[in-house]
């Protein structure tokens, strides 16, 4: 009797994977791929397409099966002892909210854009490597919501995060972001997510801020973070892997893939700066900077490892990329000030800092935070202790690419605010840095459609012209506003101090 041969992985996964793909027949192959041409990106061997996962379908759900029990195990256990009344403080809530409202509407977004990939990319092997991530990114929202559950029964802020995510001005920053990538092109897609969104954004919040959850004592974000830094690796490995396969493809594919590298990194980036504010601003107890979480895993493994390695294509480090090296300096900073300043219409509470906060962000940032953002908050501070609350009065003016108030500075000077302009079909357009200006100017047509959120409160669009209506448009349920006498405050001072039982 003979024994059947047991297939190595490279060969289970050439059988079940590559070896599945068909050439067509009676249909046209440009009416079942249309969409991969018109980029101008030049193909001529999909089967170069080198996947080093080399993963199925079958081993794929094994491994993501036996993630999901450790990770509900941990769920349950955190639920059913009330884990939410260990974690540092009630503040701390308030990231989560960031998270949930911004981030996981993200990640189903994404799922929607890898689907369109899986079935029209005209290779088997870039086709179930984006069915993988399509599949990753739906459990990740899923996931999400899951491990955040348990804190909708008690706290504000968790209740309308798809509402939310559609309507709230803060929200239109990471919205506008995927908006613009799913409406690109495949080949420019997969430069925006699998590259741009996922090495710079990504790798920032999937590693030092779910380190930072553990810190603050919240297991299930916790346990979360950990089980999809797996994926995320996988995704990044995707990105590499898609951008070195348009560069050995052909030499005419390099300037487009250089022109979305510039693009892209901007764009992450500047959703990068809601990441910066949870980092720095959101967790009581602080596990790393936003600067050497920048420092780290942008500039060592990123722009000092990756870049050069690209070298080899012709491909350089990405335009506009010494203003972001200097503007770690004061990133968080600026931006979380926006959302404190206008947080009677965020659905989530902010409020200033405690004093041993002050002096960490002296020592973090000792060239920048002392001179001019400390008083900034000691003068926020001054007016809650008599009794005041500091509201910026009125709406801001937004970037017209980016969607982030116009509060940044000038690269390397935190006191010289910058506004740049375009001209389009005798418009105005305002944007808040050269790199959102170099952005709109390349694609003019695209972003004057952006829905921007002020102007349409203006127009009458979001509820009504006045706050009132539109935070009754938004929802709003006491979520917003100062933290400090909200009732997530009051309720966790109260069950801290008797013991209430729940």
């Amino acid at each position: 009797m003979t024994t059947k041969k047991k297939l190595s992985t490279k060969e289970n996964y050439r059988a079940m994977v590559r070896g599945l793909d068909w050439e067509p027949t009676y249909q046209k192959h440009s009416d079942i791929y249309p969409f991969h041409t018109f980029e101008g990106i030049k193909i001529h061997d999909w089967d170069a397409w080198e996947d080093p996962f080399r993963m199925t379908i079958e081993t794929y759900w094994k491994y993501q099966a036996e993630k999901d029990r450790r990770f509900y195990a941990v769920l349950d256990g955190f639920t059913q002892s009330q884990g939410h009344l260990n974690i540092s403080d009630a503040r701390y809530l308030n990231a989560l909210k960031l998270f949930i409202q911004g981030v996981t509407p993200l990640e189903y977004m994404a799922h929607r854009g890898f689907s369109r990939l899986a079935r029209f990319m005209p290779g088997s092997a870039p086709r179930f490597a984006a069915l993988a991530q399509s599949m990753d990114e739906l459990r990740h929202a899923q996931t999400e919501i899951h491990a955040l559950s348990p804190y909708n029964r008690y706290y504000e802020g968790f209740h309308s995060m798809r509402l939310w995510h559609d309507r709230v001005w803060y929200l239109s920053v990471p919205k506008s972001f995927f908006d613009d990538a799913v409406s690109s092109g495949p080949f420019e897609f997969l430069t925006a997510i699998s590259f741009g969104f996922e090495y710079l954004l990504t790798n920032l919040l999937f590693v030092p801020f779910m380190s930072g959850a553990s810190f603050n004592g919240d297991l299930t974000t916790m346990t979360f973070g950990f089980s999809a830094q797996s994926d995320e690796s996988r995704h990044m490995t995707l990105g590499l892997e898609a951008v070195r396969f348009m560069l050995e493809q052909d030499e005419d594919n390099v300037p487009i893939v250089q022109a979305w590298i510039d693009k892209w990194f901007w764009r992450s980036y500047r959703v990068a700066a809601l990441v910066a504010a949870m980092m720095d601003y959101l967790l009581p107890r602080k596990f790393m900077s936003w600067k050497e979480a920048f420092e780290l895993y942008f500039e060592e493994q990123m722009l000092n490892g990756l870049f050069p390695d690209l070298a080899f294509y012709g491909i350089r480090p990405p335009m506009h990329v010494e203003q972001a090296v200097k503007e770690k300096e004061y990133l968080s900073h600026q931006v979380y000030w926006v959302l404190y300043s206008f947080s009677y219409a965020a659905m989530f509470h902010t409020t200033t800092p405690e004093p041993q906060e002050l002096e960490w962000f002296s020592e973090k940032y000792p060239e920048t935070f002392d001179k001019a953002f400390r008083p900034l908050w000691e003068k926020a501070s001054s007016i809650a202790e008599s009794g005041g609350r500091f509201y910026f009065q009125g709406l801001p003016q937004l970037c017209q690419v980016c969607q982030i108030p116009m509060a940044f500075t000038e690269a390397g000077d935190p006191t010289k605010h910058v506004q740049k302009s375009s001209s389009y079909k005798d418009e105005i357009y305002w944007t808040c840095s050269d790199g959102c200006k170099w952005i709109f100017d390349r694609e003019p047509e695209k972003y004057v459609q952006a829905w921007l959120p002020v102007h349409e409160i203006y127009k009458g669009n979001c509820g009504g012209p006045s706050v009132p209506e539109v935070l009754t448009w938004y929802n709003d349920k006491g979520d917003s506003g100062e933290f400090k006498g909200s009732n997530d405050d009051k309720n966790w001072k109260r069950w801290h101090s008797e013991g209430v039982e729940l």
